[in-house]
């Protein structure tokens, strides 16, 4: 006699504060829907999430969730870098995915449906073999994913390698982006003469698994991204649009009066500069912060601060330590006097901050980001403009559409100088500021209505849901 086990999904993020942060939301609102969940961290991860927030505390008052770790193989001092991603896949072929397909072999409970990173390409097989649906959640934009997805073409086509230096040279086999993409806002990765590149070649085989997945989810909304969305469906017509999962948790815990949600930073966060905002007028301050992953050299830093300097406009800026080439901790970097003294005047400089806290403060009017997606997703909730600083994978194509499709800030990619940093800062905090902020609330609206109910991201959640319920797998 056969009979049907209960559902239990298993989510496996690419262990990254980003991805992280998105797939736990994601944990979250399933389990807020009694779905049994398991939550599969690396070692290191999971420790600064214990240390930094109330995980552990939080995810305690969903009884058929559970964390789970795994090695991720790299030595405890590893910075775990932008630039580092392709040793720590490497590393953690070998060290973690034989323990995660035994976890999934050996569950107590069968797993049902698979929820792992895109460029886990191994969990296609493991899937097959313990015969659970697989969904990918590629937690990058949309838009920079399909740029993934069209790199055969691009290569076999000769756009990708550059045939030159011309970084303006419009892409034409990219569907969906002619006429707005340049071969400067292609991913970070695209700029190589080798298509042997470890992180090209990667990219590649994930573009291989993508069609073998049940479904796709993406931490988007319809209205913001339709013309993409409709693209990728060509390769998995099943695509779950949920986004932005920050809104979408938020507002799914208030239609419960369930508590409100807490930080899953993995960096200690420094809560005094809210009390610094409280001080300063409606948005007045322009928030910068590059990111978990991403760095930059002292000569960068200081071309960024003498630019927010020279603007004579306030600033909160984010310097994590280990954030400066060559520099540990950002308080051993030297500092010019006049940076110094027009930081004391109307600037504020913190290891980290609570972002989604910061950027909801009506004194923030804009945001100096790395366009990493959740970023720029908490900006858009927010109804914050943008100036776009991007550094890696989608972050090039994200501040292209910023500026040229969405309209809600400025790209100031392969540019990092004070003269341009001071005019883009002044652009979208003075002179252009009613155009951006007028921009930027039009998107926010259509943001947090597809997180409300009949909205498009409540609906493809809902639906998401009742798949997952019916993904079960028959045992004797």
């Amino acid at each position: 006699m056969q009979h049907q086990t209960e559902a239990h999904v298993f989510i496996f993020p690419l262990p990254l504060q980003g991805p992280v942060n998105c797939m736990l939301k994601l944990a979250e609102i399933l389990s807020l829907h009694r779905i049994k969940v398991t939550f599969l961290n690396t070692d290191y991860i999971h420790q600064r999430l214990i240390r930094h927030t109330d995980a552990l505390i939080r995810f305690r008052s969903y009884p058929n969730f559970r964390f789970l770790t795994v090695p991720d193989g790299l030595p405890e001092e590893n910075p775990r870098t932008g630039a580092e991603v392709g040793n720590l896949l490497e590393s953690m072929d070998a060290s973690a995915v034989p323990i995660f397909r035994e976890m999934l072999l050996t569950a107590e409970t069968p797993v049902t449906c698979l929820i792992a990173d895109g460029i886990f390409t191994f969990a296609t097989d493991v899937a097959a073999e313990i015969g659970a649906a697989l969904l990918y959640f590629d937690t990058v934009s949309p838009c920079g994913f399909w740029t993934y997805l069209c790199l055969p073409k691009l290569i076999e086509t000769g756009e990708v390698p550059f045939k030159d230096d011309n970084l303006d040279e419009m892409i034409t086999n990219a569907p969906g982006m002619e006429g707005i993409i340049r071969r400067r806002d292609l991913p970070s990765f695209c700029r190589t003469n080798d298509i042997n590149d470890r992180i090209i070649q990667l990219v590649l085989r994930e573009g291989e698994h993508i069609p073998l997945a049940q479904g796709l989810i993406f931490n988007t909304f319809h209205h913001l991204e339709a013309p993409i969305l409709a693209q990728l469906r060509t390769i998995c017509p099943n695509i779950y649009a949920l986004g932005p999962l920050h809104a979408h948790l938020k507002a799914r815990l208030a239609s419960q009066e369930a508590r409100p949600t807490t930080s899953n930073s993995i960096w200690e966060e420094d809560g005094s500069c809210v009390s610094w905002l409280d001080q300063q007028p409606s948005k007045s301050v322009v928030y910068v912060s590059i990111g978990s992953l991403a760095v930059m050299t002292r000569d960068q830093m200081c071309e960024i601060w003498h630019g927010l300097v020279n603007s004579g406009v306030r600033f909160l800026w984010v310097r994590r330590p280990g954030s400066v080439t060559g520099y540990s901790d950002e308080t051993g970097i030297p500092s010019p006097e006049e940076l110094t003294q027009g930081t004391e005047e109307r600037g504020c400089i913190v290891r980290w901050a609570p972002q989604e806290e910061v950027l909801a403060h009506p004194a923030v009017g804009g945001f100096l980001t790395h366009s990493g997606w959740n970023s720029t997703l908490e900006s858009m909730v927010e109804g914050k403009p943008m100036i776009c600083w991007p550094n890696f994978v989608d972050q090039q194509v994200n501040s292209r559409y910023v500026e040229a499709v969405w309209k809600v800030g400025l790209d100031m990619k392969d540019s990092c100088d004070r003269i341009v940093v001071e005019k883009m800062v002044r652009e979208v905090m003075e002179s252009r500021k009613d155009e951006f902020l007028k921009g930027a609330e039009v998107v926010a609206e259509s943001a947090r209505a597809a997180v409300n109910p009949g909205g498009s991201s409540f609906e493809d959640m809902d639906r998401l849901i009742e798949e997952i319920k019916t993904m079960k797998i028959a045992t004797k």
